[in-house]
């Protein structure tokens, strides 16, 4: 998108500005962004941002509409006319940039960002602005936190209202990070800034400015629940019932599944949800959705997800095939050992989007036999993985081998 100069401001076909307001009102409004506001004829906005803009707004007032879902809509209504839409500090980090580009062309839009909040706190901190996790937690739940907790990590996060950097920091607390230093910057860049540090085992601040950013820098404690970054997580980062892919076949399972950005992945008879959780876990893109039949085991599934930072997994509890009916086609496809019956397998096979993976794991010799049938039809890769742990035998220590696994991997052409 080009700069803002006179001539890219001034074309007509550029009929929509999005500007980057930050609390010092017009007074932190570059010249072009100030001629943009004031050469509005529509201006929209949130109460909040047209209050800040009023002594420039020549034009007619929009405030954004409730529910959101029709801000779009609203603006593409007076396409062609000149429409100024403003926004909290850059529109296109976490704000409504995206959402308008996405319906307008690029060469119909002039935007001029202002600073925003996480290159406000970086400032404030003496943060490198690069090293850090920059996470939005407005309107979103607090264990999308949970993955980026490593000793020595530093995050940024945009919160909801006053009542959120608290919250937080029992969250962190809990997760056994309770010494992290946890700083809340409120109101940045207006005459109301202020700026206050505690650990967050002690956070005991009030009178939050509902307009906040958290910073934390993290310390874990000996007790401290770390989530790995690699696939295949212990065993013991989740609640199941026996019904869990282990550490190690999950990390085969998961290479083989080859998560690639923006993907979605069904998880057929996800148990503890272990697979689906991981595969999200790997990127902030992929998405997943568990099938799961027992309503105890969906519970449990949810309950997983939300302690290991992926609460945007989707649950769908049912049989399958009969509870993969009218869902989402996906672009990778797991069974696990209690889903790799021959029904299942040949659904995932009709489901699965071209270039599609999918991968399912067996146990007992009627499941086996089924892969086998369609390794013969399909072609694929077969693979035998065969695990032994150290165990006590009695006064000594021996091998103890567990069930051998046979995977099925295939890729639709």
């Amino acid at each position: 998108m080009p700069a803002p100069d006179a001539a890219s401001t001034s074309a007509p076909h550029r009929w929509l500005a999005i500007v980057g307001i930050g609390e010092d009102g017009v007074d932190g409004l570059t010249p072009a962004a100030r001629r943009l506001v004031e050469g509005a004829e529509i201006v929209f906005g949130g109460k909040r941002h047209l209050a800040l803009a009023e002594p420039l707004i020549r034009g007619a007032v929009h405030v954004w509409p409730s529910p959101f879902d029709r801000a779009v809509e609203e603006v593409l209504a007076h396409r062609g006319r000149q429409v100024c839409v403003l926004a909290s500090g850059d529109p296109f980090h976490y704000g409504v940039g995206p959402l308008l580009a996405r319906a307008v062309p690029s060469e119909e839009i002039v935007a001029v960002p202002a600073p925003s909040a996480f290159s406000l706190a970086a400032a404030r901190l003496g943060w490198p602005l690069a090293d850090a996790v920059l996470l939005s937690l407005h309107g979103r739940s607090l264990d999308l936190v949970r993955p980026h907790l490593h000793p020595g990590a530093r995050i940024l996060a945009l919160t909801s209202d006053g009542d959120a950097p608290a919250a937080l920091a029992r969250l962190v607390s809990d997760a056994g990070f309770g010494e992290s230093r946890l700083t809340v910057l409120e109101a940045l860049g207006g005459p109301r800034e202020r700026t206050r540090q505690t650990a967050a085992e002690t956070l005991a601040l009030t009178g939050i400015d509902a307009l906040n950013t958290v910073a934390l820098d993290v310390v874990g404690g000996s007790e401290a629940r770390i989530i790995p970054l690699t696939a295949g997580l212990p065993d013991s980062l989740f609640e199941h019932d026996g019904q869990l892919t282990k550490r190690e076949i999950r990390a085969v399972t998961l290479s083989a599944l080859a998560p690639r950005r923006g993907e979605l992945l069904w998880d057929i008879g996800a148990g503890s949800g272990s697979v689906g959780i991981e595969w999200m876990l790997a990127d902030r893109s992929l998405r997943a959705i568990a099938v799961e039949a027992d309503p105890e085991r969906a519970a449990r599934v949810a309950r997983n997800a939300a302690a290991l930072g992926v609460p945007g997994l989707a649950i769908v509890e049912g049989r399958a095939p009969h509870a993969l009916a009218g869902l989402e086609p996906p672009d990778a496809i797991f069974a696990g050992c209690g889903a790799a019956d021959a029904a299942i397998v040949d659904a995932a096979i009709a489901t699965l989007r071209p270039g599609g993976r999918l991968v399912v794991n067996a146990v007992t010799l009627e499941s086996e036999a089924a892969l086998l049938a369609r390794h013969a039809a399909h072609g694929g890769d077969l693979l035998r993985i065969a695990l032994s742990r150290a165990e006590p035998l009695g006064g000594v220590t021996g091998w103890r081998p567990a069930m051998p696994i046979t995977q099925w991997a295939w890729t639709k052409p």
